[in-house]
């Protein structure tokens, strides 16, 4: 178990190097380029192949404990160690992560996106791989810190150089963004260390521990500055901004990677972090969050229904950045509830959002492949997309996505927005019960905005609109025919061509769908990993 976690996170980072070498004699296969992608496809799969075997070795009798552990000094002056472990919140991260990093490589296999060399994007698709994993498998504070700062740059140079209109502005805002809020973090992370005499993340989450050296006024201040750092990455309303345009730029594997992977880096930081290691200070704060999270709830699915509107010229894969912001606002509601039951829910919505998401960007970025654009006012009308008609597997595909996405009971989406609402019902001891019952209300109404607006783009994509009437009708001579026979006969624009799905698209999409499905039919195989693992952390390690 040790070797398989060990080896989780170092195979990308050796696939990384190896990408940037020749291929041996035998393997070049058609081409460099082919050769390569290949490359990727097999150590992501390799390493999907290594999370499964750690997922079916997990003792799940035990999941509160720390298992497959290795502790190793590695700066003893400063007593930090290479301090690897996984639990029931974690090991689900890590398992969504692989299999997302491995479903991005097989579809770059069949569709590179535009842009230089493959070697650079699979050394890049690896790197990006090995610092997500390292981020959810570490338990030191400064190895988490330089795990998550090693995405950074991979995911900068993945939007700027394969993504697509407006690709360097979107870059050079998400660095910003992200950079700014990670200095803000590390002051933070080293107050804890420096204050407790350790960055062991296990021994700080311990009531008994070190942590009984942080007083009331450190832990606020700890917390407000790590919380930053965690709050950029999540995103948090009104530290979004950076996420639409990074979304639209993207490639996409870009998009569902930032998507599915890297949003969770935050909130998993408020879990594993904020709330063990900093409780005093975390319900100092808590209130705030959760208005702050209500607020993006609300703010995500209005500028979602302002960019479905007929006329607006929205963009969809704009408009599903913005619902990821309404959508992680569920997933900060229930952390700052601080109960079993919110923290629950926002683990369970953190995997139910990287699956459904990760398979909307996977179909928008092949809808904007099929037809050129992503512009909604564009798949209105006879001409539009209408992909009922054109694609069906496709357009029930992507129907289906929209619908899990929206919280349908049944479907992945659904139990970790009700549980992070029942959390906000009855938040913890010490909160103010009436503030966090308004903020439940304020996300419930945000499940009514968010079913309005996927309703819409199952209306406006799927089915298309409607055929726009006869502006004229041809002049005709009496007695040869009649107005209306005239306009039938008026040549029509020609409707594009839409393909089906591909094979290498269903077997790309296939595996999201399923764990949407069983997610949702059988949710105690994720509670019963994550509940008892929340119980201790917030029960100060009992």
């Amino acid at each position: 178990m040790q070797l398989l976690l060990a080896a989780v996170v170092v195979l990308p980072l050796v696939g990384a190097l190896g990408a940037l070498f020749p291929a041996p004699p035998g393997l070049k296969g058609r081409n460099p380029g082919q050769a390569v992608l290949r490359h990727g496809v097999t150590v992501t799969g390799v390493v999907l192949a290594a999370a499964l075997a750690l997922a079916a070795g997990f003792d799940h009798d035990h999941p509160a404990r720390m298992q497959a552990t290795t502790d190793i000094s590695w700066i003893p002056a400063l007593d930090i160690r290479i301090h690897l472990g996984i639990d029931g919140i974690s090991l689900p991260l890590v398992v969504l992560t692989a299999l997302l990093t491995f479903l991005c490589a097989l579809y770059s296999y069949f569709h590179m996106p535009k842009g230089p060399s493959p070697k650079a994007f699979v050394a890049l698709l690896l790197t990006l791989e090995a610092g997500t994993l390292a981020s959810f498998a570490v338990l030191d504070l400064m190895l988490f810190f330089l795990a998550f700062e090693m995405v950074l740059i991979p995911m900068y140079f993945l939007i700027a150089r394969w993504g697509g209109a407006g690709k360097q502005a979107a870059a050079w805002k998400f660095i910003l963004y992200t950079l700014l809020g990670s200095v803000v973090m590390l002051l933070g992370l080293l107050l804890i260390g420096v204050k407790s005499g350790t960055f062991d993340m296990v021994a700080l989450a311990t009531d008994n521990g070190p942590k009984a050296q942080l007083s009331h006024t450190v832990q606020l201040l700890a917390v407000l500055a790590v919380g930053i750092g965690l709050a950029v990455k999540s995103p948090l309303w009104p530290l979004h901004s950076w996420l639409p345009d990074a979304h639209t730029a993207a490639p996409t594997v870009g998009s569902v990677l930032l998507a599915g992977v890297l949003l969770k880096m935050g909130t998993y930081g408020f879990v594993r972090i904020a709330l063990p290691i900093t409780p005093e200070g975390m319900h100092t704060v808590a209130p705030y969050l959760a208005a702050l999270a209500a607020i993006g709830i609300i703010y995500g699915s209005l500028a979602c229904l302002a960019l479905v509107r007929k006329g607006a010229g929205g963009d969809l894969k704009r408009l599903i950045a913005y619902s990821s912001v309404g959508h992680m606002g569920f997933v900060l509601l229930g952390i700052a509830s601080m109960t079993p039951t919110g923290v629950n829910g926002a683990l369970f919505a953190n995997i139910a959002h990287g699956l459904i998401t990760g398979l909307l960007f996977f179909m928008v970025g092949a809808l904007k492949d099929r037809t050129g654009s992503t512009d909604l006012d564009a798949f209105a009308g006879s001409t539009g997309a209408a992909l009922y008609g054109k694609a069906p597997r496709f357009g029930g595909l992507l129907a289906f996505a929209a619908v899990a996405s929206l919280g349908i009971p049944g479907l992945a989406g659904f139990w970790g927005e009700m549980l992070a609402m029942f959390g906000a019902f009855r938040p913890a001891a010490g909160l103010s019960r009436p503030a966090f019952l308004t903020f439940m209300a304020l996300a419930g109404l945000g499940t009514l905005l968010t079913a309005a607006y996927l309703l819409l783009v199952v209306r406006r994509v799927c089915m298309g609109g409607t055929p726009a009437a006869v502006e004229a009708v041809p002049a005709v001579e009496e007695g040869t025919a009649t107005a209306a026979e005239a306009a039938t006969t008026a040549p029509a624009a020609p409707a594009p061509v839409i393909p089906d799905l591909a094979r290498h698209e269903y077997a790309a999409w296939t595996p999201l769908a399923v764990l949407t499905v069983l997610a949702g039919l059988w949710p105690a195989a994720l509670l019963g990993l994550t509940d008892p693992a929340v119980q201790q952390l917030l029960g100060g390690g009992k």
